[in-house]
């Protein structure tokens, strides 16, 4: 697809961090505008990431929505996923195993910890990376010192969407799109939500969507 065409918010899965079941949380979600998924849950059985996929696929797919499946090419193939969300230290290899699995038209992402990450996957073929952590995060911690804004200005001449995350929500969310962003990764400020729907749409409100 065209990179120019991803919405700008990318859903996160956590079902620890989440107060409903995930397929009801990501539901939910999609209901408050959410078109662009990433099912991570990295822990979870082969046939309950399926099972999980093919529920959002049933959400997202009738509203032109996309579902990327966090580092499981054959899953991502096997379910018909929009694409694949590869860890960093995939590397070139890894991101043309997908594109060869997935073929041309499939959405192949990235996670980054420094703009020289995403320069070196948007070199090997990208479509698009997230950066972390932007923010301090209680999501994903020990990945490092945030990064902070500085880290989304060094990406604003790559060629690929950025997608900032880690500690983003409604109230910091539109600093990181003045600072280079394409669009920001929630995981923690959707999935702890007492309502995501409504959490969703002020997100999207935030980022203009």
């Amino acid at each position: 697809m065209n990179r120019a065409a991803l919405p700008p918010l990318l859903v996160v899965t956590d079902r620890h961090g989440a107060h409903r079941p995930l397929a009801e949380t990501v539901r939910a979600a999609v209901a408050g505008g959410a078109r662009f998924v990433w099912l991570r849950d990295r822990d979870l059985d082969r046939e309950a990431r399926r099972a999980l996929a093919l529920d959002f696929l049933a959400a997202l797919t009738p509203l032109g929505g996309h579902l990327v499946i966090g580092a499981d090419i054959a899953l991502a193939a096997k379910t018909g996923a929009h694409g694949v969300h590869l860890g960093g230290t995939a590397g070139p290899r890894g991101i043309a195993q997908a594109r060869a699995a997935l073929g041309p038209d499939a959405l192949i992402g990235v996670s980054a910890h420094g703009p020289e990450e995403v320069a070196a996957a948007a070199e090997a073929g990208a479509d698009y990376a997230t950066l972390s952590p932007i923010f301090s995060t209680a999501s994903k911690p020990g990945y490092g010192p945030a990064l902070g804004l500085s880290a989304l200005e060094a990406c604003r001449t790559l060629p690929i969407p950025v997608f900032a995350l880690g500690g983003i929500d409604a109230n910091n969310a539109s600093i990181c799109l003045d600072a280079g962003a394409a669009g920001i990764a929630a995981m923690g400020s959707p999935m702890r939500a007492a309502d995501p729907e409504a959490e969703t749409r002020a997100l999207l409100r935030t980022l203009g969507g």
